[in-house]
């Protein structure tokens, strides 16, 4: 585990829209991303707005970030699910489906979506992501859209 954790971006005047979905399975922890991340949001984007959209479960959050793209055009989305990794191929399958569906929303309508799926072995590791301060993913994902704003709006539009 990285315990290299982005510092918290200087502050926003924009009016940025985020989009938050989440998974309802492991609520407890997944509760602790959101809060985080939303937080960590208006602390730095005070003018932005944060829509949440609650899914069922991770492999649901793909198709609700689809949507959300589709309907609200969101500048970043950040998605937010738990995984425990278990005895089957099952938590696996899932987290390659998961990161798959999200890389390709991503690149194909150049809106950036946070990855926060996590894949965790015991309750300890997702009590330290989500819930704890100190590396929480939450808070992570939320420094990492207001940077990759940042930055896409740094690249120059090529002149005709």
């Amino acid at each position: 585990m990285s315990t290299a954790f982005p510092t918290r971006p200087e502050s926003a005047s924009e009016s940025w829209q985020f989009a938050i979905v989440a998974s309802e399975y492991n609520r407890e922890y997944v509760d602790g991303l959101v809060r985080f991340a939303t937080e960590e949001l208006y602390a730095v984007a005070p003018n932005s707005k944060v829509d949440l959209v609650r899914v069922p479960g991770s492999f649901e959050i793909p198709l609700a970030v689809q949507t959300a793209i589709n309907r609200a055009r969101p500048d970043a989305i950040l998605a937010f699910g738990l995984i425990f990794d278990g005895e089957t191929l099952h938590a696996s399958l899932i987290a390659t489906a998961v990161t798959d569906g999200l890389l390709e929303i991503s690149l194909r309508t150049g809106i950036p979506v946070l990855h926060e799926v996590l894949v965790v072995k015991n309750h300890e590791q997702a009590k330290a992501r989500c819930l704890l301060a100190e590396i929480n993913r939450g808070t992570e994902a939320a420094r990492a859209a207001i940077g990759i704003l940042r930055a896409l709006s740094q690249i120059p539009e090529r002149k005709p």
